[in-house]
């Protein structure tokens, strides 16, 4: 019996499918439905014209199932538009059917529907060979014959109410579902911008300096689980940090509410016969609004993803942050795609019209944008990430290609332009296009530059790139290098200003020998020098560790062409904390520099270093600084942490830039600190790049 049920469910579906939609063709939509698209409006119009669509005319012909699609079409025949427009007994049946239902409709807005959709919805099309009223006034008697459904229509005749009341129902609660889809999509995609943003501005309210610690220490800072965040879990992703989490808890729920809530059904139902309920309906329903939740997501995607994205500038989270959520929103959107897919495919399965629909290209688009989707999820894991970056990243933009042509051409075949739904698409390719057109924007404006190279120890070598100004970090690209020219790397900028450098001046002494005598001492007949300092010059300047691939090849050239695209992250206003400790390992310390020598109030630095390398070779940009070192050792940082921070009267910054393991030690000590210590006043801030 449940199986019979579900094919009777199923098979009302197939038949909603085969009536409103299949491959449909109209003029093109501007905005989307319900915002700036009506689909039948007036409704009592379309669903009188419903009602007749499979009638059969004098003018029809014998149906053609191969190329049936576009054309108004029953069991036995089909009608062109031109048969449409011209047929006596069509016009005036419909138009008989709209003054009946269409009374408090004014009247130009009558005609106007007359004219653009008695022949159908195709951008061009014949007008009907008479107007609304004048067909309405050739009607002399009031017609005696009732309408069969997809029978012959040969005579003006009259659409009986339970015909119209089921077409009427069809549709508008077709519409309206399809309007909450929309509805639903751009709650989303607001949502999802404006959140962020809003928790942003509350770091403008004055609240007392310990409650906002003791907040962040229980609810924002800490690992959600664990004590990982930056050191990945089983090598294959990163813990997101409690208050990620809360904000991936609301993507995941609001998405599983909106793909949940707002259905409705409507009986009697031309398109979904009464024997099956309204659970054939209501699925029809589920498998267009993931559909849809799934375009919407697209765009948030792809916000997410990118450095030059808006809310990095708008919010103070970071672009670690803003990945971690990107991949959490590839899962729900490609899941919501799978599914959206599998449905379909189990009811074209189920009524033996697969074989044939899926050679329609609509189709085929589907399942290129659905696989590609599939596919980006486990190629992008971080091993993979890890080890064959340049890999992952060119094959990541070749996938997100051919997700966004084939989301494109589904639409485009399935609909044309008529309903809206590639502006959800649309707008994913022009966050994408502004992202890229800033990074080309930001390369041209410096130019192509020269670097110095200079070797440290085995582990570090430095980098100087004279006339170039920023902040924060850099991604820089050494096309001689690699063939791959569109490589880049992020660095943090150690120094906007370029180390001074010392001449050797030789002063050359003229002795007259008659004057002094032969006895003079030959030793003393060397040219005195003296040393001289250049001004300092403006230019960056990079301290890296060589690994394998590019960073290990700067070794062996001095200097090198280099493009420059910068400068990311700005560096946050830290001047309301009267103490700025930084814990910083190996190159972590180039993101620290800026911020020692910016800071008002006092400042304390823990570096530990593989080598005194490195050390020697930034002491001059820290002078001034009081600093602890350790080359070789581990630090001891909760020792560090409860020393520096046992005066709860000051109010301190602590910056941690460093390796995985550094990071989320010092996360979860202060967050220990200030979960234990009442009215300590302290701020965590981490600066990382994340893979």
């Amino acid at each position: 019996m449940e199986g019979f049920k579900l094919s009777i469910i199923i098979t009302a579906c197939l038949h909603a499918l085969l009536v409103s939609s299949m491959v449909s063709t109209g003029r093109p939509g501007h905005g989307l439905v319900g915002y700036g698209i009506s689909m039948y409006n007036p409704q009592c119009a379309f669903a009188c014209r419903d009602v007749l669509s499979t009638s059969i005319l004098n003018c029809s012909e014998p149906a053609d199932m191969s190329h049936g699609m576009g054309m108004e079409m029953s069991m036995e025949s089909e009608t062109s538009p031109e048969c449409f427009a011209t047929d006596d007994a069509f016009l005036s049946t419909l138009a008989y059917c709209i003054t009946t239902h269409c009374q408090q409709v004014a009247a130009w807005k009558l005609e106007k529907y007359w004219n653009m959709n008695v022949a159908g919805r195709q951008p061009n099309q014949p007008i009907p060979k008479a107007t609304y009223q004048r067909t309405l006034a050739s009607i002399d008697t009031k017609p005696t014959y009732s309408l069969v459904v997809g029978g012959e229509l040969n005579r003006t005749m009259i659409v009986s109410d339970e015909d119209y009341q089921e077409s009427y129902n069809a549709q508008s609660v077709f519409e309206e579902m399809e309007r909450n889809h929309e509805t639903y999509g751009i709650v989303l995609i607001v949502s999802g911008a404006a959140i962020p943003i809003a928790f942003s501005l509350l770091r403008y309210i004055p609240f007392p300096a310990a409650s906002v610690s003791r907040f962040n220490a229980w609810f924002i800072d800490p690992p959600a689980f664990g004590s990982r965040h930056k050191s990945p879990i089983a090598g294959l992703f990163h813990m997101p940090t409690r208050g990620q989490a809360f904000f991936i808890f609301y993507l995941i729920a609001i998405n599983v509410i909106l793909s949940a809530a707002g259905y409705k059904s409507r009986q009697p139902n031309s398109w979904y016969p009464s024997v099956s309920g309204s659970d054939g309906e209501i699925i029809s329903y589920v498998t267009n609004r993931l559909g849809v939740l799934s375009f919407a997501n697209i765009p948030l995607l792809f916000l997410y993803s990118g450095r030059n994205n808006i809310l990095l500038w708008l919010t103070n989270w970071s672009h670690g942050t803003f990945l971690i959520l990107h991949r959490w929103v590839a899962w729900i959107a490609t899941i919501q795609a799978v599914l959206h897919s599998a449905i379909y495919l189990e009811m074209y399965i189920h009524t033996d019209t697969h074989a044939s629909e899926s050679k329609l290209p609509y189709w085929v688009w589907g399942v290129v944008a659905t696989l590609c989707m599939s596919l980006l999820l486990p190629t992008s894991i971080l091993p993979i990430r890890k080890r064959f970056y340049e890999f992952f990243l060119a094959w990541h933009v070749l996938l997100s290609i051919f997700v966004l042509v084939g989301c494109l051409w589904h639409i485009f075949e399935r609909f044309q332009r008529q309903w809206g739904y590639e502006n959800w698409i649309y707008t994913a390719i022009a966050i994408w296009g502004f992202e890229r057109a800033m990074r080309v924007a930001r390369l041209a404006r410096n130019g192509l530059k020269t670097a110095r190279v200079t070797a440290i120890d085995e582990d570090y070598v430095q980098v100087n790139i004279d006339d170039v100004t920023g902040s924060g970090h850099a991604y820089l690209y050494f096309p001689n290098l690699t063939w791959r020219v569109w490589e880049n790397h992020p660095f943090s900028v150690a120094s906007a200003v370029l180390p001074r450098t010392e001449r050797r001046i030789t002063i050359k002494h003229e002795v007259d020998l008659e004057k002094i005598g032969s006895s003079t001492d030959s030793s003393g007949s060397g040219s005195p020098e003296r040393q001289h300092q250049s001004a300092a010059k403006i230019g960056l300047t990079f301290l890296l560790r060589t690994k394998a691939g590019v960073t290990g090849q700067l070794r062996n050239h001095p200097t090198l062409p280099v493009l420059i695209e910068s400068a990311y992250g700005p560096h946050e206003d830290l001047s309301e904390y009267s103490l700025l400790i930084c814990i910083a390992g190996g190159v972590g310390i180039t993101a620290c520099v800026p911020y020692l020598r910016a800071h008002p109030g006092a400042t304390k630095l823990f570096w530990g270093a593989r080598s005194h390398g490195i050390i020697d070779a930034m002491a001059p940009s820290l002078v001034g600084v009081e600093q602890e070192t350790f080359v070789g050792k581990r630090m001891n940082i909760a020792e560090v942490l409860h020393r520096e921070l046992s005066d709860v009267a000051i109010t301190a910054v602590v910056l941690v830039s460093g390796p995985s393991e550094m990071a989320d030690e010092v996360r979860c000590v202060l967050s220990e600190l200030g979960r234990q210590s009442k009215g300590l006043k302290v701020k965590l801030l981490e600066e990382a790049f994340s893979w």
